[in-house]
């Protein structure tokens, strides 16, 4: 067992549910694990964590220097109070799949995770987040309905309604384009995803067109598209969603105030 002594990892970012840190690894750190999962550094030992919308409210970080040593640093993740509605009925009862739709969305999915398991060579992770449009918040991450006492799917992003289809929608940080789908999903519509590095990703859904393409890189600020209302959605709104590997985040903890 290495001689573990505490450490400061000099950590910035949102420490809750849904939230996020940047830190800095001690001087000769070999590998870095949060609760035993390995995170990624870069060569000058700098680093991003994500935390899952249910995540444990105690992680602990720890560098490893070799054999003999490590250094580590308990971490408290502070409960979100998320927006919960409990229904007095049973969740509807939906269709059963068919084949034509098992058909379509297999390469979908098969495409969208293959797009996460691209790590891609980008810093937008280790910049201020913006707005990647404005508008009124339709839906927020984490709200969850509780039908006679079973849970639904939780929402997974945060969207933002304009009115109006065709409003155009800007990069919030530096990335890479990992998915551009020009034949729209049948879930996600015309779906846009972008790598920021170091695992962090973006993903918008239900856009009217998309106006960058596969393996381009895109700045902040830069023109990605339009949003709209297609897949399954009900009306106008950029749904957008981030994830840090397979945790979910709050976008609204990446931002200022609009």
């Amino acid at each position: 067992m290495p001689t573990i002594v505490a450490a400061d990892f000099g950590l910035i970012g949102q420490l809750t549910q849904g939230g996020w840190a940047r830190g800095q690894a001690p001087a000769g750190t070999h590998a870095l694990t949060v609760d035993g999962v390995p995170v990624p550094l870069t060569a000058d030992g700098r680093f991003f964590l994500g935390f899952d919308r249910d995540a444990a409210t105690s992680l602990q970080l720890v560098a490893e220097f070799g054999s003999a040593r490590a250094a580590a640093q308990r971490l408290t993740i502070a409960p979100r109070a998320w927006q919960i509605e409990h229904i007095a009925i049973g969740p509807r009862p939906g269709a059963e799949p068919s084949a034509e739709y098992e058909r379509r969305r297999a390469p979908e999915l098969a495409r969208i995770n293959a797009a996460r398991r691209i790590n891609a060579d980008s810093a937008g992770w280790a910049q201020s987040f913006i707005w990647p449009v404005k508008g009124r918040i339709s839906g927020r991450f984490g709200s969850q309905r509780i039908y006679r006492g079973t849970p639904g799917a939780y929402h997974s992003g945060l969207d933002i309604a304009t009115g109006a289809s065709g409003t155009p929608f800007v990069a919030p940080a530096d990335g890479v384009v990992v998915l551009a789908a020009a034949d729209a999903f049948t879930l996600e519509g015309h779906l846009l995803m972008i790598d920021h590095g170091m695992g962090l990703n973006s993903a918008f859904l239900h856009c009217s067109m998309l106006a960058v393409h596969e393996g381009e890189r895109v700045h902040q600020g830069q023109f990605l598209g339009r949003i709209g209302m297609t897949g399954r959605a009900t009306g106008p709104h950029l749904h957008w969603s981030i994830k840090w590997r397979d945790s979910r985040l709050d976008p609204l903890l990446f931002l200022g105030p609009m």
